[in-house]
Formats: C-alpha cells, structure tokens, sequence
C-alpha cells in the first residue's frame, strides 16, 4: 500500500509529537555531544526529536542553557573540535580572573587552536588559531584551558594597560591561605615575562609589556589595583600592599589594603560587602585599632574612585601631607 506524501508528512509529524523517552540522567539539565549521547545509549531517533535544543554540529541540549555555569556550557564545545582549549575571556571567566564583561551574546565562546590546525566555522564558538605550545594549556574540571599566564598575554590584545595589570595582580598574588583553596599563585611574574619573551610579534605585546612594569604582588581585588596606579600616576608615594601593621609592642596586627609604614598611614578599600552588619562591626574594630596603634585610616569607597579617582587620590594626598610628606621628599 502506497502512502501518499501528506500522509506521510502526518505520520512523521505524529511521531515527533510523541511524548520523548527520558534521557540518561547524566546528560539531563545541561548541554550534551551526540558522542556522549551515543555512548550513553541515546537512539538517533532519539536524538531527532524536536524537544531537544540543537546547539550548533554534534551538540544537544534538552533545556536552555543560559542559566547554567559556563563550564558546563562550554565543555561540549571545547569536546567536538580537536586540539582546541578555552582562551581569552572564556579562559579568563573560567579561571576567575578579573575581567571586562562580555558584551553581546553571552554564548559565545573563545577557542583556541594551534597555529596551522584546519579553519573551524562553528555557532557559538570564535576560534583563534595562533601559536601554542603544550605546556600552555591546563585543566579546569576536566576541560583544557590556556594557563593564568598564556590568558593574560592573549587578554593584552583587548584589555586596557590597567586592565591588564589588574588581571596581572590577580595571577601573581598569594592567596589567602585556608580559605580560598589553595596556597600557590596562579602563576608568577616570572611566567608573565616568558609569555612575552616567547611571542614575539603577537597582538597587544607593547600593552604587555607596559603592563608588567606595573604588577605587583600583594593586591587583592582589581579596585585595590586601579587605586594604587592612581596614586602613582599623581604622583605620590607607591604604596605597600597587604603588609601588616606591627605595634610599637612588637606585635602584629591587621594588614591594610595599602599602606605606608613611614607615616602611619593604612588605605582601606571597602567594596559592597562593607555594608553588611557583620562586616560593618568588623570595620569599627579596624578603626579602633588603627587609633590604639597611632596608625591613620583612609577609607576609600566606590564613590571616590568616580571622576576619574580624583577623590581617593585628594583623600590619600591629605592624609600623606598631614603626616608630613611634601612632594619630592
């Protein structure tokens, strides 16, 4: 018996109306290769069915995926096309580095693949081929990513001179030990400089080269960084990062944010948290202690770091001329 061809069309439609069976747990509430599919017994038919989002060639998702963290979004990416790791801001984000915010559609994922691999045209994927060796990519749960210092060579190319120091200071610093993880620096100042000796000719090498000049181990958070190269650019006296007060007692005490040992001075940046009950108790006590030790507070908020950070540079040239420092000295 011949089906005619609207027949036919109807019977397909039918079928792909049908209520679909389950997917394998492991591949539910994220997106998904057809390999892992496959592995995981999924029936191409399966596959077919229009419930599931195609997100670009060989990967699936049975939800929208915009709400879900990026390394779950991007690994299927980073799985389909050989040779290929997360760089540039998708490495940054990954790797928690400061960073600007992406601008347009946020799934969109950087790429990279040596210098030479065959061109890839892909949805959802802006692929960089350029030089790169073995020993600049590591793993981020599982999915290859360039290294902290191969990222922020490649960030050189679109980040500000500022920018790229404060992504530089994030690398190099020491993390608090017993509450962040871990104990050792993303990388050192040392790995920043072999990136740059290494690629030679590369976009945003001069900005690199500028960049490091200025990075320093001690700042912990991008704003610490941004006001410190204000307070040099107008300059007064570069502050210490992060080094702890000791009383005339021989005690230690807390570590300003910035500070300068020679005229008592301790600079603290206060972000949003600052505005929480806790952290407000905390910051009278700091205050307290800065009195009980002989020590002046500059508390620098958002709001001085306006107009181009003029009034957290006046704050901090007030309380350098106070305590007796004049320009040239």
């Amino acid at each position: 018996m011949w089906i005619t061809s609207a027949a036919a069309a109807a019977f397909w439609s039918d079928e792909s109306m049908k209520t679909p069976r389950p997917l394998p747990e492991e591949l539910q509430d994220r997106p998904f290769t057809v390999a892992d599919a496959a592995h995981a017994g999924v029936s191409r038919k399966r596959l077919r069915h229009r419930a599931l989002h195609r997100l670009g060639k060989g990967i699936r998702s049975e939800s929208p995926t915009a709400e879900l963290p990026l390394g779950i979004r991007v690994r299927p990416f980073i799985e389909v096309n050989e040779r290929c790791a997360a760089s540039h801001l998708t490495a940054a984000e990954l790797l928690v580095l400061p960073r600007r915010q992406q601008k347009g559609t946020p799934d969109m994922y950087h790429v990279i693949r040596p210098e030479g691999s065959a061109h890839l045209n892909r949805a959802h994927v802006i692929v960089h081929r350029m030089k790169l060796y073995s020993d600049e990519v590591t793993t981020v749960d599982g999915i290859p990513v360039t290294t902290p210092e191969r990222t922020w060579l490649d960030m050189a190319e679109t980040l500000t001179v500022d920018e790229l120091v404060a992504m530089g200071d994030s690398c190099v610093r020491v993390p608090r030990a017993g509450i962040e993880g871990r104990d050792m620096p993303l990388c050192s100042l040392a790995d920043l400089q072999r990136m740059i000796d290494r690629h030679k000719g590369k976009r945003g090498l001069r900005r690199a080269k500028e960049a490091i000049k200025l990075i320093r181990v001690g700042s912990d958070s991008p704003q610490e960084t941004l006001l410190r190269l204000a307070i040099v650019r107008a300059g007064l006296p570069e502050p210490e990062l992060n080094v702890p007060i000791i009383g005339d007692d021989g005690l230690r005490h807390h570590e300003p944010d910035l500070s300068y040992r020679k005229y008592r001075i301790g600079i603290e940046y206060e972000g949003e948290l600052h505005g929480e009950e806790g952290q407000i108790v905390r910051d009278i006590t700091r205050s307290e202690n800065y009195e009980a030790v002989g020590w002046v507070e500059v508390r620098i908020s958002k709001r001085h770091m306006l107009n181009e950070t003029k009034p957290a540079v006046a704050k901090v040239r007030a309380a350098l001329v106070q305590a007796g420092w004049r320009p040239g000295r």
